[in-house]
């Protein structure tokens, strides 16, 4: 049986023409290459997300009936060790898909760590990852410091969709993944504990 960490690598943007499933397939590659991860790339314009929120905020009811299309993705992050955003900046910000995944999960975040990687024009995806780490910390996860980053994406990779300079952005998922591992086998660790009421 493996020791594995299960690790989520969510692709937060549904629109079309995205670019977001090369740069998170060449991130799930980095991430099997690193040999402590069990990795699901979990797409969510495969899951059904409405805006519309339950009525009672999850702080009250973590776990509410859910649409029936989002089964599979609430299963899935249940299961994850740990989670990777792979995201785009929309206006200085990052896509409502994604904010609408978080929105309608809550126990699924809490206790776990999550790192990100970003992509974009000039910002390389940060101005998202700064808004989505205020998301997580109020869902009691931990997001690492560490990130990878593509500004000017459309000039990184080639037209097969692999990077044309590989060296950096590896050490930089390299290294991303070493604290993903150690954070995630800690709280792994501190979620058995019980939680004070």
């Amino acid at each position: 049986m493996s020791d594995n960490l299960k690790l989520a690598v969510i692709i937060g943007s549904v629109r079309e023409g995205r670019f977001g499933p090369v740069v998170a397939s060449w991130f799930a590659d980095q991430a099997r290459l690193h040999g402590e991860f069990d990795v699901d790339v979990i797409d969510l314009a495969e899951a059904h997300l409405p805006l519309q929120l339950p009525a009672v905020p999850p702080a009250m009811d973590p776990n509410p009936a859910r649409p029936d299309g989002m089964a599979e993705l609430t299963a899935r992050l249940d299961a994850a060790d740990a989670f990777v955003i792979v995201t785009p900046d929309y206006n200085r910000s990052f896509p409502a898909s994604l904010k609408a995944a978080i929105d309608w999960h809550f126990t699924q975040w809490s206790g776990k760590t999550v790192g990100f990687v970003g992509y974009s024009g000039a910002s390389g995806g940060l101005l998202a990852i700064e808004g989505l780490r205020q998301v997580f910390n109020e869902l009691d996860a931990h997001t690492l410091r560490e990130y990878v980053s593509f500004p000017r994406y459309y000039l990184l990779f080639d037209e097969d969709g692999a990077l044309r300079e590989t060296d950096e952005p590896a050490a930089a998922a390299r290294g991303m993944l070493d604290r993903l591992q150690w954070w995630a086998r800690a709280l792994a660790a501190a979620r058995a504990i019980p939680a004070l009421a």
